[in-house]
């Protein structure tokens, strides 16, 4: 059992994927879960149809869970993409897709949106795509800054082209954009993307705890549930919990099993917010 006091969500986009996804804060909240987050629900579009955000805002809130995190739109996540505002054919797909995450979060009490950088793209300079990124990043603290949210920029594991691979690179995006005037920009730490990177996880901790706005989890190798890996999320939550971190710690873990039967490691009484 967790020994810390940080409070755990479940990730709806990785977790209760055995239901409908208006169905799973509802699978959520029979789980025992007080909080949830969501990749960007419609990866086909930055502007679904009005009822269709109806449809998920009425699915949150019936079920009587808070979304405290969002990805703003970040094209397909489970197919070639891994992000879109740094590539500029698809700028505008991010700049398009800003009121309405917004919007969404507005309604939902959402406290930090996910900014995927976005991966390498052929015939336009790094730099070019470093400078556009932080740009975009620039224009979504200020469109989350107005419902007094945090925008979140992670590193990101696997084969895709994503320059963001250590802490180091994305906590280096943070402070460019914060000296840009945008203080409302945090290091999301991804224990597993960091570990699956070959970073040295504890010492990313002790350097960054302070920059971090928002943590994930999953175990490594296999970005599995907890236990199934070899992290050692006591003592990784434990270290960050006492170097100040009071965050949220979401679920973004695919399970082994069930999406319940994968809880079984996350005792009923550590899953509320309080």
């Amino acid at each position: 059992m967790p020994d810390h006091n940080l409070r755990y969500l479940a990730n709806c986009s990785m977790l209760f994927t055995e239901q409908p996804l208006l169905a799973r804060p509802h699978a959520a909240k029979l789980a025992g879960f007080d909080a949830i987050e969501f990749w960007w629900p419609w990866p086909d579009t930055p502007v679904p149809a009005d009822a269709e955000v109806s449809s998920f805002v009425s699915a949150v809130r019936d079920a009587g869970v808070q979304l405290v995190g969002l990805n703003f739109f970040a094209g397909d996540l489970a197919g070639p993409d891994c992000g879109v505002l740094s590539i500029p054919d698809r700028a505008g797909q991010f700049r398009d897709n800003l009121d309405v995450a917004v919007g969404i979060g507005q309604q939902l009490g959402v406290s930090a949106f996910n900014a995927l950088f976005g991966n390498r793209v052929d015939g336009v300079a790094a730099q070019a795509q470093d400078e556009l990124g932080r740009e975009q990043l620039g224009r979504a603290a200020e469109a989350a800054e107005q419902i007094g949210a945090t925008v979140l920029v992670e590193s990101v594991s696997g084969p895709k082209p994503y320059p963001l691979r250590t802490a180091a690179d994305s906590v280096a995006v943070v402070e460019a954009v914060r000296r840009d005037g945008h203080t409302n920009v945090g290091f999301l730490c991804d224990l597993f993307h960091l570990a699956n990177n070959g970073v040295d996880v504890t010492a990313a901790i002790a350097t960054y705890a302070d920059q971090t706005a928002h943590v994930q989890i999953a175990d490594c190798p296999g970005r599995g549930e907890p236990g199934t890996g070899e992290l050692d999320f006591d003592v990784l939550l434990g270290d960050l919990a006492a170097r100040g971190y009071d965050g949220w710690v979401g679920l973004e873990y695919k399970p082994t099993t069930t999406s319940e039967a994968s809880l079984a490691w996350l005792p009923q009484s550590r899953r509320g917010a309080n």
